[in-house]
Formats: C-alpha cells, structure tokens, sequence
C-alpha cells in the first residue's frame, strides 16, 4: 500500500510557519531543505513549507489533520491553550475554545500564521460519521 511522504504547505514565511507547527507538535527544529523548511513527523511524513508569492496573489487556505495519541492531544491542546490561541471543536469556526468528541475520540481546530486549517484528532472518523456529512 503506498503511502505519504511529504506535501507541501504554502507559506508566507517559510520558517515562522514551520516552527509554529513544529512548536505545538514538540517536534524538533524544521530544517533547511533547498527552498523547504522541513518538519518531519514521527510516522516518516515531512511537511515542506514553502514560501509562495505570486503576483497580487495570495494562496488558498487548506486543511491538514494530524492523528494524534490521547497523550500527544493533551500536550498540544496544552501548549495551545497555554500561548492563549484561539481554537473550535468545528472546521467552520464554529464551538470556540471547545474540543469535540466526534466518533468516540477529540478533535480541535486551529489557524496556523498562514490561515491554514490544522486539525488534531485522536480516532479517524468512521465511514458511519463521515456518511452524515
């Protein structure tokens, strides 16, 4: 079964975003990759910011979610919670500073500095949940 190696995150500052990331996942310093700042994640997969300007353009939003154990959630909902940043329970902005227990696990949402949607969830929702949307 083929799997993910690494994607790219669109950035306005490549290592301010990287570390941003970086910081609530306690994972270690992104590293410089030729136009990359480079976040490896333990499961092997590196997200690899780049900085993307295009004339009078800016790049559209998108959504990453991360699989996290009971114990990774409570560290980076901590640290989260802990630099006073917003979050939801909803992918609309919706449940302000509120977890949701969709499927039997967490889930929270939040804004990295480029306005992309970060999603941390400790159970991956099942095909009965994901049926309802």
């Amino acid at each position: 079964m083929p799997s993910l190696d690494h994607t790219i995150v669109h950035s306005t500052d490549r290592f301010a975003s990287a570390r941003f990331m970086a910081g609530l996942l306690g994972a270690p310093e992104p590293k410089a990759f030729g136009p990359f700042a480079v976040l490896k994640l333990d499961n092997g997969v590196a997200l690899d910011y780049a900085e993307h300007v295009t004339e009078g353009r800016r790049f559209l939003p998108t959504h990453y979610a991360f699989l996290v154990t009971e114990d990774e959630f409570d560290a980076i909902l901590g640290r989260i919670q802990a630099q006073g940043l917003p979050y939801w329970g909803g992918p609309r902005h919706d449940q302000p500073q509120t977890v949701n227990r969709l499927d039997g696990g967490r889930g929270v949402y939040i804004d990295d500095p480029d306005g992309h949607s970060m999603e941390f969830l400790t159970r991956t929702y099942s095909d009965e949940l994901l049926a309802g949307f």
